[in-house]
């Protein structure tokens, strides 16, 4: 009488996707966590959760978009993370869930900006945005910086349009000099150029620079506008810009179809226990 022979049934729960979805997402949970803590520190340190008032553009306040972009990434990260090494196919699902929320909203994003180019809805909220930084440039430490980091390291530029839309500041405004203003008719250390030789950059070397008889060869400053440097930048870097964007948006596409497989498998599994 033949022997029967017996093959014991594996798992059919791919340990290898398994793994690459949780040390995947391990990194990004821990990386929403610090985003998260240092913005919700920042909000600490301006008193912004005792007074709300103090919030002008709650929009473009950098500790309020690092709150949500940590927050963001943390619940994905969290859900990825700890479905897929619980094997857990409720938080499998809600992470498939958030990546393709966000996925259609990067989609969104992009398609709107790109029907909206030519028609100045952009360039207005662009220019919206850096008057806010401009008018508030001394009322919000973390607005200041910012705008620091832009017209000094990034841009390479001053103002919107140019050096004379620091009018716009009451601590700039050629009008403050009647009340006592230094900074009157100038613009920030941020709009000087790095002179040869100087590690330092001197912090008053924007003062007086727009008055009418200041010497025109002395004036180191960026003469271009932010808006018109920023259009530059994009356009010289469109290639890099574009690629980074798809690169992103397979990352989450790869994300979803993974985290699906991974729920196939696992329901795969459990039907076999009944």
């Amino acid at each position: 009488m033949p022997v029967r022979k017996y093959r014991r049934e594996t798992s059919e729960i791919s340990c290898c996707l398994k793994y690459v979805i949780f040390s995947f997402n391990v990194f990004f949970w821990l990386l929403g966590l610090c985003i998260l803590a240092v913005g919700l520190w920042a909000w600490t340190e301006k008193d912004i959760f005792n007074n709300i008032s103090k919030v002008t553009y709650i929009a473009l306040d950098p500790a309020f978009v690092l709150i949500c972009i940590g927050a963001v990434t943390f619940i994905i990260g969290f859900t990825g993370c700890v479905g897929a090494l619980r094997e857990n196919t409720c938080l499998l699902a809600a992470y498939a869930i958030f990546l393709s929320l966000l996925l259609l909203i990067e989609l969104s994003l992009g398609t709107l900006a790109f029907v909206l180019k030519d028609k100045g809805w952009i360039k207005d909220r662009a220019t919206e945005g850096l008057r806010t930084f401009i008018t508030h440039y001394r009322e919000d430490p973390d607005q200041q910086n910012l705008i620091d980091w832009i017209q000094e390291d990034w841009l390479q530029c001053c103002g919107i349009e140019g050096p004379k839309d620091w009018d716009n500041n009451n601590y700039f405004n050629c009008s403050s000099s009647a009340v006592g203003s230094r900074e009157a008719c100038g613009v920030p250390f941020s709009c000087c150029k790095q002179k040869p030789n100087e590690f330092i950059k001197n912090k008053q070397c924007g003062y007086d620079v727009r008055k009418e008889n200041y010497q025109s060869t002395e004036r180191h400053i960026y003469e271009r506008g932010c808006l018109r440097a920023g259009e530059d930048w994009l356009e010289g870097h469109l290639v890099p810009v574009a690629a980074a964007c798809v690169s992103v948006m397979i990352l989450q596409i790869l994300g979803i179809c993974f985290a699906q497989n991974l729920r196939a498998d696992i329901f795969a599994q459990k039907s076999k226990w009944h």
